[in-house]
């Protein structure tokens, strides 16, 4: 622990303190220990510690990353001390809080640093934590700072509308003006919060921002707003209430039986969220581009499977329409390149790319993001569900049609067409499956010891006919291929399956074989499953 300078020198006993909202509310996740902190050690984002001193250099970007200056600058971890000092009483921690949060007050004026300590984030998520401080410290300089906070906050042209950053800012701002009575910020708070949720939590309980992942933080944060409400004896609005009583279904259904969020977006495979309500169906359809369906709840060996449509990409979206995932038997099959982290890299700018997904591409066009795709076509039954989408992202119209079957006999279908020109589509397999053989337009892949297999079976249309050619690249950086991020900034090579380019190409995924005979009859297909036929047919450019 540091021996400070003045009063820190000597320890004063811990006594009882009054525990207050502001300090013992649930804001201060994944922030260091009180005495990880008083010992200069700053772990944040899972990243290794950095020590700091007992002066702070607020130019500290140890990493080059953006969201570690943003937690640094936030100063969560300043208010751990603060909330730690009312559970414990112990003085230096109270003391050392003081110290900091002073000393980032003269040393970063609006303006200084370049702007990021200022940004609307940091911003958002600091007012709380000096609001914690204000309840002990009733200092000038920490009030005039709140002001100085409150009147950004109160600001439109620094507002994120429609994004959790908005609703981080609400929550500010209504922290700082319940704690010092200022009915105009209060109104002014609510009033957007209410705004803002509505913009990014649609009436079906859907965010909005194209990464389920953010649904959980979303759902958290308006908890934390509705308590603030509450303690600011504010009644909660009902529109606020009934999405945040929406979001946990749509959760769980971007859950994957084994627990796992479906990294789609920005978001990190890795992602184990709460159990929360879930919905009575099996098969979801969201409006903001969602198709989630799986065999059955509850059950880790249950099939699941996700599909994306809707409105073009905005903020944590990537470019994945017409992208699937595919969960069979227990294992991941078909993933994402998933999120790596925030950075303007080459490679994060590819994860965010029509080849990091598992994506039709029409060969030889253009790709021209944030385009909408319609679904077209549904068919939801209890053991079979196919879906049809197109959309004119490479100038042209491309349609795939995606139907999974169930009833112990497991399949994925895909059928691809372009209105003009040729069609080639990526697979990108879990890291887990190793790619044991590949020849005459079959791909098969075994996990662990080899003792479980899967087939990638792909067909030229029209005619039937077996389409070789596949190339399998794993861990490539010229141009990025072949990778995938399970968990913040951490990567691992795992192979894509590249298929040729045809007019129409019909790929079928079978769980739990490595010879799943496939033959096809006029329009009808026969895939011979480890649990007997699966039999679908070829509509126009549906499958049914």
């Amino acid at each position: 622990m540091f021996l400070l300078a003045g009063s820190l020198l000597t320890a004063t006993p811990a006594s009882a303190v009054a525990r207050t909202p502001e300090c013992q509310g649930d804001w201060l996740p994944a922030t260091p220990t009180a005495e990880e902190v008083m010992a200069g050690q700053l772990s944040f984002l899972d990243l290794p510690p950095v020590k700091i001193g007992e002066k702070v250099n607020w130019r500290l970007d140890p990493y080059k990353n953006r969201s570690w200056k943003m937690v640094f600058h936030s100063l969560r971890w300043v208010g751990r001390l603060v909330a730690d000092y009312e559970t414990t009483g112990k003085a230096t921690y109270l003391s050392r809080a003081t110290e900091v949060a002073k000393d980032w007050v003269a040393k970063n004026p609006p303006g200084s640093l370049g702007t990021y300590a200022w940004a609307e984030h940091p911003v958002a998520l600091r007012a709380p934590a000096l609001v914690c401080l204000s309840r002990h410290v009733p200092d000038k300089w920490l009030r005039d700072s709140l002001v100085q906070h409150a009147r950004i906050l109160d600001d439109d042209k620094h507002y994120e509308w429609g994004h959790n950053h908005g609703l981080d800012q609400d929550i500010g701002l209504l922290t700082i003006a319940c704690r010092y009575g200022n009915a105009a910020w209060r109104k002014k708070a609510v009033s957007r919060m209410e705004k803002t949720t509505k913009l990014d939590v649609d009436a079906e309980g859907a965010l909005r921002e194209q990464a389920p992942r953010y649904a959980v933080y979303f759902h958290d944060r308006l908890r934390v707003a509705m308590d603030k409400l509450k303690d600011c004896g504010v009644k909660i609005p009902e529109s606020l209430a009934r999405r945040w009583d929406k979001l946990p279904e749509h959760i769980s259904a971007a859950t994957q039986p084994d627990g796992f969020l479906v990294p789609l977006g920005d978001g990190p495979a890795d992602v184990q969220p709460a159990a929360y309500d879930r919905p009575d169906s099996l098969v979801q359809i969201y409006k903001a581009g969602y198709v989630f369906g799986r065999t059955a709840w509850g059950d880790r060996e249950s099939a699941y499977y996700s599909i994306r449509f809707g409105p073009g990409l905005k903020f944590h979206g990537h470019e994945d329409h017409l992208g699937v995932t595919y969960y069979a038997q227990g294992r991941n099959i078909l993933t994402e390149a998933g999120f790596h982290s925030y950075e303007n890299t080459a490679y994060r700018r590819w994860t965010i790319t029509p080849e990091a997904h598992n994506v039709p591409i029409v060969a030889g066009k253009k790709f021209r993001g944030r385009m909408a795709t319609a679904l077209i076509r549904r068919s939801i039954g209890k053991d079979r569900q196919s879906f049809t989408l197109t959309d004119t992202a490479y100038g042209t119209r491309r349609t795939r049609a995606v139907l999974v079957n169930h009833d112990k006999k497991d399949v994925m279908a895909v059928y691809d067409t372009v209105a003009s020109g040729k069609v080639r589509n990526l697979w990108h397999l879990a890291s887990g499956l190793k790619v044991v053989s590949n020849g005459g337009g079959r791909v098969v892949v075994s996990h662990g010891d080899g003792g479980w297999k899967a087939s990638i079976v792909q067909l030229a249309l029209p005619g039937c006919k077996p389409v070789s050619g596949q190339q399998v690249v794993s861990g490539q950086t010229n141009p990025y291929q072949g990778w995938i991020s399970s968990s913040y900034m951490k990567k691992e090579a795992a192979p894509v399956v590249q298929s040729p380019a045809a007019t129409g190409l019909l790929t079928i995924v079978v769980p739990g074989t490595d010879d799943p005979a496939v033959s096809c009859s006029g329009r009808t297909v026969i895939v011979r499953t480890p649990n007997g036929p699966a039999t679908f047919k070829m509509s126009g450019k549906d499958l049914v």
